[in-house]
């Protein structure tokens, strides 16, 4: 996602997402309450019951009177760190060691709403970007506090105090511990605007520290909701309909599966026939007894050809100008020479290495939630709806997430483990199969993408048009936001950063009847693919090497230009490849993020095989050093997958692929060698959660041309 969302405010937000979710949860403070002992820290989701009363000088920071830190953490932790990244922020400027501190998830409440995105939500790759200042001025308003208890109780001027390691210490020696002094800072008004650090001070930021959530995820203790254990909880399967969107007409079965070892209950939801028994093999076992009379709805009978038939008619339709500089079109009409090409990507799973899961506990005046999901408010809203409850009477508390990748952002496995635990009256925890997790997605779109440029007499381009045609996932859950025909998130890194005079971007939003969700990277995968492929075939038509061609376009981009150097040099662009092999380059910019990627690629026997990729990374000041060359490490491989591998099909109505026998990804003897090369500078925090996995299509698909002269314009990249 993008930062297009920040122009909206947030109540505007909240209005959209009741249209939605039929409610959402109210506002106010979280209670203070203090962590639970020990020496190390407990990257782990807790409970609040797990914690006894105490101190809190502010909603992100609590202060047990016997010195421990709790850090509250907002943004979930599903692998790409935020569990560290976020606690620092706030611990810098605490000065407390990173070490020393625990980390809690936390609650769904006005405080923790992201604000670049309007929700409570998880997503976008913003959480550096929209927690970096707030976070470090919620730290600096801690301390601050915590020193002017100090100075009350010393009879001194808190200008006269410092701080080290989590105590306060006096001009004449006084030392207090903050557990000492949190229960009188948490009852003074904290300063608006504290004086934060400068970089040159920095502890913590910008420092490769180790992950905190590592030990707990090592030795076992750390919670994922498949790992939900409450008392008197039992087990659900779930039957859904082989065609998407079908519901269920009725059953058969469940006498005899009520007969079955422990089975409790069969019910039937608004989407399926669940079997509850108490433990999941069980009511797994038990749901093969079961027979569903489906309606199958519209997709009854649908197929991928049918799908790629709509898109291409669709896509010869005009849609809405969403960029426009020059006269792009008169450009075209009088040139020289004029270059077309269509790019087109399918539909992609998510496929989350945990598969979807959840736990809801349905009492008559409270919903218990329990589980992944990286839309808390969303989960929140729709809970207290089917339940009959006010969202205020709903609790949620976050594990860890198996992976999200966007497929978390959706709730409907939390709606119906609720739907399945009120009609059971009991905690109830519901598991996906992957095979269930497969067919039952909400799939990347397919897109399709029409580029067209003017070539003057020295080969470069006087004008560029885009047209892309591609399903909106906004129109379907925040239809507010998409204005004149254009959805903001189908536009990300759409419009190039190249001197190009004459330009026009349009977009076409074709709805496919396919559910469609947010995918990591959204829609910078179709839009780079196309746009960074084309401008190499551009080069080409130019007989100019496709580095020294964007160089020339890039002239006034001074971070793109330092960026694509550090690759080039780095991969050893100019000379000779190792010997049946050839190089790619890809530029761009997403989430504030500047990048430039080479991969060096063979085709031995039709057969694509990436050996080594070189990233520079231009993301601005950075938190932790590790986690972005993690996260620039996960993004080439799932982009890499998505690329060779990725791609969803549908035969009558059905998803053909149901596990990674049949929708692979990249293993271990595939994987290349990754070199990272990050860029340190001031400049504001990008994020990199995402963009690397749009960038790895196009500068694989680029070094195929290279080497074997065939332009692969469709994905997956595929040779015969």
């Amino acid at each position: 996602m993008s930062a297009v969302l920040q122009n909206r405010s947030r109540r505007h937000f909240l209005k959209t997402t009741v249209v939605v979710s039929g409610g959402l949860m109210g506002s106010g403070l979280i209670v203070g309450c203090a962590s639970m002992g020990g020496s190390r820290s407990m990257a782990k989701s807790l409970p609040p019951s797990a914690f006894a009363p105490g101190a809190m000088p502010n909603a992100w920071v609590k202060i047990s009177p016997d010195n421990q830190v709790t850090i509250i953490n907002a943004r979930v932790e599903m692998g790409q760190g935020t569990f560290t990244s976020m606690p620092m922020l706030v611990a810098e400027e605490l000065d407390v060691p990173i070490n020393s501190i625990r980390v809690e998830m936390a609650p769904a409440k006005e405080p923790y709403i992201n604000t670049m995105l309007g929700g409570q939500l998880t997503g976008g790759s913003t959480s550096v970007r929209e927690a970096y200042d707030p976070l470090r001025v919620a730290g600096a308003q801690a301390r601050a506090l915590l020193m002017m208890a100090a100075g009350q109780q010393w009879k001194v001027e808190p200008s006269t105090l410092r701080t080290e390691n989590a105590w306060v210490i006096g001009p004449a020696g006084q030392r207090a511990s903050y557990g000492e002094l949190a229960e009188a800072a948490s009852k003074l008004q904290p300063p608006k605007s504290p004086e934060l650090k400068a970089a040159s001070a920095f502890k913590i930021l910008g420092k490769p520290v180790n992950r905190l959530d590592t030990p707990s995820k090592v030795d076992g203790t750390a919670e994922f909701g498949i790992d939900v254990k409450l008392p008197g909880m039992l087990y659900a399967a779930l039957a859904q309909c082989p065609v998407i969107g079908g519901k269920p007409v009725s059953f058969t079965g469940g006498e005899q599966a009520m007969k079955m070892p422990g089975v409790k209950k069969v019910v039937q939801i608004s989407d399926g026939v669940a079997v509850v028994a108490d433990t999941y093999w069980r009511a797994r076992k038990a749901l093969g007894v079961i027979s569903v009379k489906w309606d199958e709805g519209a997709l009854s009978g649908m197929s991928s050809a049918k799908f790629d038939a709509a898109l291409k008619t669709a896509s010869a339709k005009p849609g809405a100008v969403f960029h426009k500089a020059g006269d792009a079109d008169g450009a075209l009409k009088s040139a020289a020479k004029k270059v077309e090409a269509t790019y087109r990507t399918p539909f992609l799973s998510h496929s989350p290495m945990e598969p979807m899961n959840y736990t809801a506990d349905v009492r008559k005046d409270a919903v218990l939630l329990y589980g992944p999901t990286q839309f808390q408010q969303l989960a929140v809203g729709l809970a207290a709806g089917i339940a009959g409850v006010k969202p205020e009477q709903v609790t949620i508390q976050t594990t860890f997430l198996g992976g999200g990748f966007g497929r978390r952002i959706d709730v409907d496995y939390v709606i119906q483990a609720v739907e399945i635990s009120k009609a059971v009256g009991a905690p109830v925890k519901l598991v996906w199969s992957r095979e269930d997790d497969m067919k039952h997605d909400f799939y990347r779109p397919i897109s399709m993408t029409a580029m067209s440029a003017a070539l003057d007499a020295q080969g470069m381009p006087s004008a560029f048009t885009m047209h892309v045609t591609s399903s909106s996932v906004t129109a379907r859950m925040f239809p507010a936001f998409v204005k004149d025909g254009v959805e903001p998130f189908m536009i990300e890194a759409a419009v190039v950063p190249y001197a190009i005079p004459n330009q026009r971007g349009s977009v076409m939003i074709h709805e496919t009847g396919l559910r469609v969700g947010y995918w990591r990277s959204v829609s910078h995968g179709m839009n780079v693919f196309a746009n960074e492929s084309f401008i190499d075939e551009l080069a080409a038509e130019a007989k100019k090497d496709p580095v020294e061609y964007r160089r020339a376009l890039l002239a006034k981009e001074p971070r793109f230009l330092n960026v694509l150097k550090i690759a080039t040099d780095k991969s050893g662009w100019g000379t000779p490849a190792p010997a049946g092999r050839s190089r790619g380059v890809a530029v761009m910019e997403g989430y504030g993020t500047y990048l430039a990627l080479i991969s060096e690629v063979s085709t031995a026997g039709n057969q694509i095989k990436v050996h080594k990729v070189t990233v520079a990374a231009d993301l601005g000041s950075m938190v932790n050093p590790n986690i972005v060359r993690q996260q620039i490490e996960s993004s080439v491989i799932f982009g890499l997958s998505a690329a060779l591998f990725g791609e969803i099909t549908m035969k009558d109505g059905v998803i053909e692929q149901s596990n990674f026998h049949d929708y692979p990804v990249v293993r271990m003897n595939e994987s290349p060698a990754i070199d990272i090369t990050l860029v340190a500078n001031g400049e504001k925090p990008g994020g990199i959660g995402e963009p690397v996995t749009a960038l790895i299509t196009p500068a694989v698909a680029n070094a195929v041309f290279a080497g074997t002269g065939k332009r692969l314009r469709s994905l997956p990249l595929r040779l015969a």
